[in-house]
C-alpha cells in the first residue's frame, strides 16, 4: 500500500513537470488562450486619432460622469455619459515602466509611441539609453500619412515629446524643441515651448529653426482662425498661456479662448488628405491637477478631453469604414478616488461644482497676500468671504478651520525658506499649503479622497472605435497598445 502511495505520489509529480515544460515551451499558445493579441489582419485605418488624457484613471472618468450628471439633472443618481465612455470596444492596459511599477510620462508615452519598455525619465530611447525607438507618428509619416501632435501643456512636454524625440532624459527641452522643428510633422499645437533657446537661453531659437523649415508659427486667434490646408505644415501655439508654457486650465479659461477641441477641429481640417493622417492629442492638464489634488479643476479638463474626442466621433460619422479612434490615459494620478470616510456612503458632487478657480490661479492670490501682510497677522477671517465666494465653502466645522490656519501660517513663509520634513510632504507635497488644504477639504465634503501627489500603479481603461477597434478588448500592457495600432494602420518598425 505504501510503495502505491509513493508510486502515485511520483507520477503526480512527473506529470506536473511535464505540464510546466509543456506551457513553457508554448508562450505564445498561451498568450492567446489569455485573449491577448495584437495580430490584424483586416482593413487597414486611414485616419487615427490617438486621445491620452495624461493621468486619468477610472476614478477621473467616473468622477467626471458624476459631476456631469450632477449639473444636467436634479437626480442625485443620474451619470451623465462621455462620449468615449460609450465606444463599443474596452479593455484595460498595464502601465509599469522597464524599471518601476509606477511609471511617469516618459516612460509611458515612449510604451504608447514605439511598444516597448523603458526607464522612467527615458524619452523614445530604450532603458540603455543607447537606442532610439521608431515612434508609430513616424512610422504613419514615412507611410505617406499626415500627421499631428496636440496636446494643452508644453508641446515639448513628455507624452507629446515621446511621439517625435529620442533623449535620455524628458528634462532635454530645447534638444526635444529642435526635435520636433526637424520632425517634418504637418502639424503641431497647444502649448509652446519650455526652453526655445535653451536652458541659459543661448541657442538659437526653435522657433526660428522650424519657420525656416517651413513651419507657419501662429500665435493669435485671428491667425488660427484662417489657417487652411495652402498653409502647408504649422505650429499653432494658443495665444494665451499658463503656467509652464501651457493653456489655461479649462475651469479658468476665459470663454472666447481657443480650446484643445478647437485644436483637435483645426487638425482635422488640415490633415485630412487623400493618404490619411494620424493625430495624437493629449489632455496634458489632468494630470497636473490631480498632482495637486483639485477635484473640480480635474473634472472639468476631463470633460474639455471629452469635448475633443467629440470632435474626431463628428469625422468618424462621416468616414466610418476608414476611422480608428483610441482613448486612454499613460497612467493614473494623485490616486484619486471616490469615497472619503467622512463621508460614508453618499457624495456630494454639487460641492465641486461652486469651485470657480484652479489651485493655480489661487496660489497667485496667496502669493500677493504674503507679499502684503505680515505674517504675524495673517488671518484665516481675511479669507473666509474669498473661500465662500470662489469654493463655496460656507459649512467650514472647527477641525477645518484649525487645519486651514495651520496651512496659511504654512503658505505665509517663503517658498525658499519652507522647512522640507516628511509631516510636510504628506500634509502638502510641493503645492502651496493653503491652496492644497482648501481643495482637500472642498472634495472630502464631496466625498472624494486622494491617497498621493504623485503617480500610481493602477491599470488603466482604453476605449475604442471604429477599424480594428476590436483588437482593444482585454486585459493587455502599455506596448500592446502601440502594436495593435500599428498593425492596423499598416506600419511595422524595421
Amino acid at each position: 500500500m505504501n510503495r502505491k502511495i509513493k508510486w502515485f505520489s511520483l507520477s503526480a509529480v512527473i506529470i506536473a513537470l511535464i505540464a510546466v515544460m509543456l506551457v513553457s515551451a508554448f508562450p505564445q499558445q498561451q498568450t492567446a488562450s489569455a485573449g491577448v493579441s495584437n495580430g490584424y489582419t483586416g482593413k487597414q485605418a486611414k485616419y487615427v486619432f490617438f486621445f491620452i488624457g495624461d493621468g486619468m484613471g477610472m476614478p477621473q472618468i467616473n468622477a467626471a460622469e458624476i459631476f456631469k450628471g450632477t449639473l444636467e439633472s436634479d437626480n442625485k443618481m443620474h451619470k451623465g455619459k462621455l462620449g468615449f465612455t460609450a465606444f463599443p470596444h474596452q479593455g484595460m492596459q498595464t502601465t509599469h515602466s522597464n524599471n518601476t511599477f509606477i511609471t511617469e510620462s516618459a516612460a509611458a508615452g515612449t510604451a504608447l509611441a514605439t511598444g516597448q519598455k523603458t526607464n522612467n525619465d527615458i524619452l523614445g530611447m530604450d532603458a540603455t539609453k543607447t537606442v532610439k525607438l521608431k515612434t508609430m507618428a513616424e512610422l504613419a509619416k514615412e507611410k505617406g500619412m499626415k500627421v499631428g501632435i496636440v496636446s494643452n501643456v508644453s508641446i515639448d512636454h513628455a507624452t507629446p515629446g515621446a511621439f517625435y524625440a529620442h533623449e535620455p532624459t524628458r528634462k532635454n527641452y530645447y534638444e526635444i524643441g529642435l526635435a520636433l522643428a526637424n520632425s517634418g510633422f504637418d502639424y503641431f499645437a497647444g502649448g509652446g515651448l519650455l526652453a526655445p533657446t535653451g536652458p541659459k537661453k543661448d541657442k538659437t531659437s526653435v522657433f526660428e529653426i522650424a519657420k525656416n523649415n517651413g513651419y507657419k508659427l501662429v500665435t493669435t486667434q485671428a491667425e488660427f482662425n484662417n489657417l487652411s490646408k495652402q498653409d502647408g505644415k504649422v505650429f499653432a501655439i494658443a495665444p494665451e498661456l499658463a503656467a509652464e508654457a501651457a493653456m489655461p486650465y479649462d475651469i479658468d479659461r476665459n470663454p472666447n479662448q481657443v480650446t484643445l477641441a478647437d485644436f483637435t477641429k483645426k487638425g482635422i481640417e488640415l490633415l485630412d488628405n487623400s493618404q490619411g493622417f494620424f493625430m495624437m492629442v493629449e489632455g496634458g492638464k489632468i494630470d497636473w491637477s490631480c498632482h495637486a489634488n483639485d477635484a473640480a479643476t480635474t473634472v472639468r479638463d476631463v470633460l474639455a478631453f471629452d469635448d475633443a474626442i467629440n470632435e474626431a466621433l463628428k469625422f468618424y460619422a462621416k468616414h466610418p469604414n476608414e476611422t480608428l479612434i483610441i482613448v486612454t490615459g499613460d497612467h493614473e494620478t494623485g490616486g484619486m478616488t471616490i469615497g472619503f470616510a467622512g463621508t460614508d456612503y453618499e457624495t456630494f458632487f454639487s460641492k465641486i461644482d461652486k469651485q470657480a478657480t484652479s489651485f493655480e490661479a489661487f496660489d497667485k492670490k496667496i502669493k500677493t497676500y504674503r507679499a502684503t501682510v505680515d505674517a504675524q497677522y495673517a488671518s484665516l477671517n481675511d479669507w473666509l468671504p474669498i473661500l465662500a465666494d470662489e469654493f463655496g465653502l460656507t459649512d467650514l466645522t472647527e477641525y477645518d478651520k484649525t487645519r486651514l490656519s495651520a496651512a496659511l501660517a504654512a503658505s505665509m513663509v517663503d517658498p525658499k525658506k519652507r522647512v522640507k520634513d516628511p509631516n510636510t510632504a504628506l500634509l502638502y507635497g510641493t503645492y502651496e499649503p493653503f491652496s492644497v488644504t482648501i481643495t482637500h477639504i472642498l472634495n472630502q465634503k464631496a466625498g472624494i479622497g486622494w491617497t498621493t501627489y504623485a503617480h500610481t500603479g493602477v491599470a488603466i481603461p482604453v476605449f475604442a472605435q471604429g477599424i480594428g477597434g476590436e483588437l482593444f478588448q482585454g486585459y493587455y500592457d502599455n506596448t500592446d497598445i502601440a502594436k495593435k495600432t500599428m498593425n492596423i494602420m499598416g506600419v511595422k518598425q524595421q
